[in-house]
């Protein structure tokens, strides 16, 4: 999660691509005056951004809570070391951590009309993690499917040591890859005076083209590649349970397992696609194969905002999708609040 588009991305003909007020004192009539020169992703409503900042500031707390629920689940020198699904998980929950501690900045942000108040040096920080962590979270799933399915087709064949040590460096390699795809936004993410605004935005010294590969990066290692990696990798794993189950006859197993794959996969795809369609069209008018107009203005300024929220809540949430589909998550769960 193409990506959430949680960055505003500038080039040296004005476009920005994420939600946001390019100039509150411009008139409609002026602003499509420039429609060939300016891609404008525009809240123009109040009501909307004040909705925005709220979901950041709830989707944060809930984030915050479920992740911490998860590290305290998760014991860093017990479970972690006994299944590699739970050392991704907790991999991912660092992530996810990570980037809900970037929310407030974004609400903040949101609430003053997308006007960056907290400098140069906290927008390239807060971009990069942000951007960061997107990555991070998508492969660290991405990996969780492969290794559930590998799992089970291999009947835990390696030794314990073996797959943990492999499980490591495949989380560094993971980590890593995150990293290098996060160069961009942390060379280009500045802020940027527009319209008396000022915006942190990515800004490409050599226009609309480089921004448009940009997005396309990100759509195709962000969404389409996992998306495309978790759908086999659970389509394979679903095809072995049922095999299994027709051998056995445990019918409830193969139930279980497919309705937690459909939950996952579902959710993943519902909550990525819409912000990334929007994105790709973005593309789609930077190259000039489709025309910027009424529609892409309206739609960018009312829809957008709304998937960035969508995205947004899936990547901080997934840890607690994950944990409350497992049965041993969901009895600590339950022993915690009777504790309490």
């Amino acid at each position: 999660m193409g990506n959430t588009e949680v960055v505003k991305s500038l080039d040296t003909m004005g476009d920005s691509n994420q939600s946001g007020v390019i100039n509150r004192s411009i008139s409609d009539r002026e602003r499509f005056k420039s429609l060939e020169d300016i891609d404008v992703s525009a809240d123009g409503s109040p009501v909307l951004r004040c909705l925005i900042s709220i979901t950041y500031s709830v989707v944060c707390v809930v984030g915050l809570i479920g992740n911490l629920l998860v590290f305290f689940f998760i014991r860093v020198k017990q479970d972690r070391r006994t299944s590699k699904i739970n050392f991704f998980i907790l991999n991912l929950a660092v992530t996810d951590f990570q980037f809900v501690l970037t929310l407030p900045f974004w609400a903040v942000d949101t609430a003053l009309d997308f006007s960056w108040p907290f400098g140069d040096a906290m927008c390239k920080i807060i971009l990069s993690v942000t951007v960061m962590n997107m990555y991070a979270s998508v492969f660290f799933l991405t990996a969780m499917s492969i290794t559930r399915y590998w799992s089970v087709a291999s009947a835990l064949k390696d030794s314990t040591r073996q797959t943990s040590c492999s499980i490591r460096w495949v989380s560094v390699v993971l980590w890593t890859l995150a990293t290098v795809a996060t160069a961009p936004t942390s060379i280009f993410s500045t802020v940027t005076n527009v319209a008396g605004e000022k915006l942190c935005l990515l800004r490409f010294p050599e226009g609309q083209y480089w921004l448009a590969v940009y997005h396309l990066q990100k759509i195709l290692i962000a969404f389409i590649l996992p998306m495309g990696i978790v759908s086999i990798s659970y389509l394979l794993l679903l095809r072995l349970i049922r095999q299994r189950s027709m051998m056995s006859n445990s019918k409830r197993r193969t139930h279980k397992v497919t309705k937690s794959v459909t939950i996952v996969v579902l959710s993943f795809f519902l909550c990525w696609m819409p912000n990334h369609a929007i994105t790709f069209w973005g593309v789609l008018v930077k190259f000039n194969v489709v025309y910027w107009d009424k529609s892409y203005y309206i739609v960018h300024t009312y829809v957008f905002p709304v998937t960035v929220c969508l995205a947004h809540a899936n990547s901080c949430l997934n840890p607690l999708i994950y944990c409350l589909m497992r049965r041993e998550f969901r009895k600590k769960l339950k022993d915690l609040f009777l504790r309490v």
